[in-house]
């Protein structure tokens, strides 16, 4: 049961993901006619503070758990980031404070990067039109997706 149940939530995991995939390989496409198709992105593009609205799979010792998060991050323009605020839900344990250092990015011309977190998760990022918006796909240490907006 446990092995059918984890097939069932990896296969979902996985769907979710080759949606996610499909998502960014037309986002290109779309991308090349549309306004923003001048947008030249850096590491100074993004500057500011950013919400972050999370979930999907923290890994611990190889199990998948749930997890959900909502965090403000602030991106200095230098390639560093700080998290002003946040609260963090692992299989039903809630960290409220994640204030504090939080990476680096990076940010290409074509507007994808990456984001790391010292002995934590990786992601890659898409940076949206004017710069309001994020795509966010977990690449290391467990899965998810999110999107961050821009706080003005």
């Amino acid at each position: 049961m446990i092995t059918t149940m984890n097939t069932r939530v990896m296969k979902t995991v996985i769907g979710g993901l080759v949606a996610v995939a499909m998502a960014f390989a037309m986002s290109g496409t779309v991308r090349a006619g549309a306004d923003n198709a001048a947008q030249v992105c850096s590491v100074g593009t993004l500057k500011g503070l950013y919400i972050w609205t999370f979930d999907g799979y923290a890994d611990l010792g190889g199990t998948l758990v749930p997890k959900a998060v909502m965090q403000g991050t602030r991106f200095n323009g230098d390639g560093t980031t700080f998290n002003e605020f946040g609260t963090v839900n692992i299989g039903g344990t809630i960290i409220i404070d994640v204030t504090g250092p939080g990476g680096t990015y990076t940010v290409a011309p074509d507007c994808t990067g990456t984001i790391s977190i010292p002995n934590g998760p990786s992601f890659n990022i898409y940076v949206g039109p004017g710069v309001q918006k994020l795509w966010v796909t977990q690449t290391a240490g467990g899965l998810g997706v999110g999107t961050a907006t821009r706080l003005p």
